[in-house]
C-alpha cells in the first residue's frame, strides 16, 4: 500500500466487542471508589485500599503498599503478591490482566498499560494483551509497561524507560524502547 493512500478512519472504530468483565453499575460503583480512595490522598491506609481490591475481585497478598494517587481500571483483572510496593501516581490501566507476583516494586508515576491499537489498519482496533511481572521485579519512576510484556524475576526496568518486549530475568534495561544494559548481579 501507497503510503499517500492509507489514512485512519475513526468513525469506523468498533470495540464492541470488549467487555470490561462487569456490568454498568459495578463499573461505576468501582470509579467512584477509585476516585474518592485511590486517586487521591484522602484515604492513604494501604490496608483499607487492599480490602478495596479484595472486595471488587482483586487477589492481593499480604504487606502490600498502595500509596495515593494510584489509578486501577478493573481490580477484577488484577493480581498482586506479598509484599509489593504500589507507588504513588502509579496506573494500572489493566484492559486485560495484570500479574504482579511477590516483592516487586513499581515505582511512582510508573504506567502499565495492556491495550494498545493496531495503527497498520483504518479503524485503528483495540489490541489486549496481559502483563505479567514476576517476583523481584523493580519498575522504575515514570517506567511504562507494554501490552504483553514479562518482566521476568528480578529485572529492572529504569527511570522513564519504556519496555516494549520481556525483560531478561537478573537484567536491568533502559531507554525508549528499553534495551538491556547489563546484569543486575
Amino acid at each position: 500500500m501507497n503510503p499517500q493512500d492509507f489514512s485512519v478512519d475513526l468513525s469506523q472504530y468498533d470495540n464492541s466487542w470488549y467487555h470490561p468483565g462487569r456490568n454498568r453499575s459495578v463499573l461505576i460503583l468501582w470509579y467512584l471508589i477509585n476516585e474518592t480512595f485511590f486517586r487521591t490522598g484522602i484515604f492513604p491506609s494501604s490496608s483499607f485500599k487492599c480490602w478495596l481490591l479484595r472486595l471488587f475481585g482483586a487477589k492481593v497478598g499480604k504487606g502490600v503498599v498502595i500509596k495515593p494517587h494510584v489509578n486501577i481500571k478493573y481490580p477484577w483483572r488484577l493480581t498482586i503478591g506479598n509484599h509489593c510496593w504500589i507507588g504513588e501516581g502509579v496506573w494500572i490501566d489493566n484492559l486485560g490482566h495484570v500479574t504482579i507476583a511477590d516483592n516487586v516494586c513499581i515505582s511512582q508515576g510508573a504506567m502499565l498499560l495492556t491495550g494498545n491499537h493496531n495503527y497498520r489498519i483504518p479503524t485503528f482496533d483495540l489490541i489486549i494483551k496481559p502483563i505479567i511481572i514476576h517476583d523481584g521485579v523493580w519498575i522504575g519512576a515514570k517506567a511504562t509497561v507494554c501490552p504483553g510484556v514479562t518482566c521476568f524475576t528480578h529485572s529492572i526496568l529504569t527511570v522513564g524507560s519504556v519496555a516494549t518486549k520481556d525483560l531478561e530475568a537478573y537484567a536491568i534495561y533502559s531507554g525508549n524502547p528499553a534495551i538491556k544494559i547489563r546484569n543486575r548481579l
